[in-house]
Formats: structure tokens, sequence, C-alpha cells
């Protein structure tokens, strides 16, 4: 079970890449960031999209280890969301979610 599941969280990272690569003007909705002027969208196509894109696609090519390593990258961002989410008053629902998420892909990952 937990081998589909590391392919469902590296599959899901890159269809993230893969939404904020095709439709950049759609990620306000899940990330809060917003995409203004060709500036912003290329940004957003190129890290969020790029960056996740390739973060995803990693694991299922090459498996082993590298999900290990999609998963501390998520519990890297987890940690950083919590301290922002108080430093920053980002206590919302959206933000919330996220951490969640990215705790249990990063749970989910870095088990061997």
């Amino acid at each position: 079970m937990l081998p589909i599941l590391k392919i469902i969280a590296a599959v899901l990272t890159l269809a993230t890449g893969g939404l904020s690569l095709f439709a950049p003007l759609s990620t306000p909705g899940f990330t809060g960031l917003q995409p203004v002027g060709g500036r912003g969208i290329s940004e957003i196509r190129s890290v969020l999209g790029g960056l996740f894109i390739a973060l995803g696609i990693v694991p299922l090519v090459l498996g082993g280890n590298t999900y290990a390593m999609l998963g501390w990258g998520y519990l890297g961002i987890g940690a950083v969301r919590l301290v922002s989410i108080f430093v920053d008053l980002a206590s919302i629902r959206s933000n919330w979610i996220s951490l969640v998420v990215e705790i249990v892909f990063g749970i989910i990952l870095v088990l061997p």
C-alpha cells in the first residue's frame, strides 16, 4: 500500500506543476499567489510549474531514494509554512490544508 501512496503523492505533485504551467491564472485559488503581468505569470509557470513537474517526475522515473528526497522537500515546506502561519499572521483555512498535505505527503514519502 505504501508504494502506491508514494506514487500518488508524486503524481499529485506532477499535476500541481502541470496546472501551474498550463493554467497559471488558476493558481490564486490554491496558492494565494497573484499572477500579475508577464513576470508574475512566468514565475508561476517556471517555479510552481517546472519545478513541481520535475519533482513529481523524477521519483516516478528513477524510484528508490528519490521518493524520500521529495518527502524531505515537502517536510521542509511544511516546517516553514507552520512558522509562517504564525509569524505572518496567515492562519487561514487554505494554509492549514496545505500544511496537512505537506506533512502527510512528507511522511508517506520518507518512510522506507
